[in-house]
């Protein structure tokens, strides 16, 4: 059991400290060599654990993602929170996530876009990975409809409108350098106010 637990713990290790490399380098200029250095071992040590940087750069993408997705699970589930607040916080931490990740995502730019040059169709492969937490704020949408807080929306539609906005910061990060995402919060709070039942 402790040896599985210590090999779990090196690998996240490996993920966070490599996702520093990506963000530092680039996708493209990130070898194995670099991210064996950054985390103290030998390349054949890190093949123990990974069998490329792209299944490294995807693992550490995941855990970001899963980090951010089990915070806003927190929220989801906490019962002293009304599906408006609950939303704006799980805004908040989206957003939060995106600010704090800046150069991961100018990484992650750049390797959709060789991805799509590939052939590869990377619509898909980014509705995989964000599936969950486009259902988290389907689970709070549909709640607050219920329970009246909002009105009778279009679950679908309002989560295209948010995720849209997500998708907007996310441009500004990645391509027009912006790391003021204050509008963005305005906007997804404005967005918030138009669902209220008032």
């Amino acid at each position: 059991m402790a040896i599985i637990v210590e090999h779990d713990k090196r690998r996240k290790e490996i993920l966070e400290k490599s996702l520093e490399v990506f963000a530092a380098e680039g996708y493209e200029d990130v070898t194995f060599q670099k991210i064996a250095d950054r985390c103290g071992i030998t390349r054949t040590t890190l093949y123990i654990y990974f069998n490329n940087k792209r299944e490294i750069f995807l693992g550490s993408l995941k855990q970001v993602l899963s980090e951010m997705e089990d915070s806003i699970k927190e929220i989801v589930n906490d019962p002293s929170l009304s599906a408006e607040q609950a939303l704006r916080k799980m805004a908040d931490i989206i957003v939060d996530y995106c600010e704090k990740n800046i150069q991961m995502f100018s990484v992650l730019l750049v390797y959709l876009l060789q991805l799509k040059k590939s052939g590869v169709d990377t619509n898909e492969k980014v509705t995989r990975r964000v599936i969950r937490l486009r259902h988290l704020t389907s689970t709070l949408i549909i709640r607050g409809i219920q329970n009246g807080e909002f009105k009778n929306l279009n679950v679908h539609k309002v989560n295209e409108l948010i995720y849209s906005l997500v998708e907007s910061s996310l441009f500004r990060i990645a391509v027009l350098n912006q790391t003021n995402m204050t509008e963005i919060r305005d906007a997804l709070n404005l967005v918030i106010d138009g669902f209220l039942n008032k």
